[in-house]
């Protein structure tokens, strides 16, 4: 095993130490030859995948070892997935200069819900990759023509800020809240051929007020940030969808901006509709977050504090009565 063992090892073996954590099984190097160690069923497995590798090595595909490592993650938790499913599955789509792949279960599970449902929610922190991978298969969608436009909202609340006190036109005040998925799009396609499709009007992006009465036919509808609707905006969003169109809505249910009294119209929506034949719910944890090793962290531990100041809450309760 020559080829391509720089990226099976990863950095600082970090990769053959993932290996041999999720398959349940210890290595030895040896002679151009990896020994594995370990119950039957494991090694085995562990063999498939070191083959089914070193096929795809042979074969020309390179995986570099961030993208390696992503797919071992999926096959720790996927037992019936596949290194070479997940390859396929995975590698560039036709659109754009992005190389766009699944770096989690979870991501894995969200873009088949998206390709085989109508309408879709993705749930769970920042970071996860929620609003980026329904952008980038909402440009797959349009460069596809499957869509004849994307649409792409977010609700204009930041935290204790009023868009009629910033300075400028309606655009100016509402820009900074949009800007996010400006920088999806940007980066799926490049700045030159966004700023193209939105001047003919074949991609759009605007605050959720602006979806108002209006019937979203042909098109790949995104709901960023949903957790800062109303309930009144969540409706009238959902209630949008026209034929040959999809909706995904994406939301952290731990970061509600609204004011205090006002209920997430993300959480109601869960509530209401999420059993609704025909709706996929995909829910996100720290594991998914593919930004800094720290921001996992930081998001389990916030997690956990948020559990300890319950529970206290809980025997506080327990001892008043």
């Amino acid at each position: 095993m020559t080829k391509g063992v720089e990226e099976f090892f990863g950095v600082f073996d970090s990769n053959l130490k993932l290996f041999e954590q999720c398959l349940e099984v210890s290595t030895r190097l040896g002679d151009e030859t990896l020994e594995i160690e370990g119950g039957e069923k494991d090694v085995g497995r562990a063999q498939r995948l070191v083959e089914e590798y070193v096929e795809m090595v042979e074969g020309g595909t390179r995986l570099d070892p961030a993208e390696f490592r992503a797919f071992l993650q999926i096959l720790c938790e996927d037992r019936t997935a596949t290194l070479k499913g997940l390859a396929e599955a995975g590698r560039p789509r036709a659109f754009g200069k992005k190389s766009v792949a699944p770096k989690s279960l979870n991501q894995r599970i969200y873009i088949d819900a998206i390709r085989r449902h109508d309408m879709v929610f993705g749930i769970g922190p920042s970071g996860t990759g929620k609003t980026y991978l329904a952008v980038a298969m909402a440009a797959d969608a349009l460069l596809a023509r499957a869509v004849n436009r994307i649409i792409l909202a977010r609700p204009a609340v930041e935290a204790g800020e009023r868009l009629g006190f910033l300075p400028g036109t309606l655009q100016e005040k509402v820009d900074p809240f949009l800007r996010p998925l400006y920088d999806a799009l940007y980066d799926v396609l490049d700045p030159d051929r966004t700023e193209h499709l939105i001047e003919k009007g074949t991609i759009e992006i605007a605050p959720i007020a602006f979806m108002r009465g209006r019937t979203l036919n042909d098109a790949f509808v995104i709901l960023d940030e949903a957790q800062n609707t109303t309930s009144e905006q969540m409706k009238m969003f959902l209630t949008r969808l026209g034929f040959n169109s999809k909706a995904v809505v994406t939301g952290d249910i731990t970061q509600v901006d609204l004011p205090e009294g006002r209920r997430s119209g993300l959480m109601e929506a869960i509530e209401i509709v999420g059993r609704v034949p025909g709706i996929s719910l995909v829910y996100f944890n720290e594991r998914d977050v593919v930004r800094h090793h720290l921001v996992q962290r930081i998001i389990r531990a916030y997690e956990e504090f948020d559990q300890t100041k319950a529970a206290e809450s809980q025997r506080k309760n327990a001892a008043g009565k």
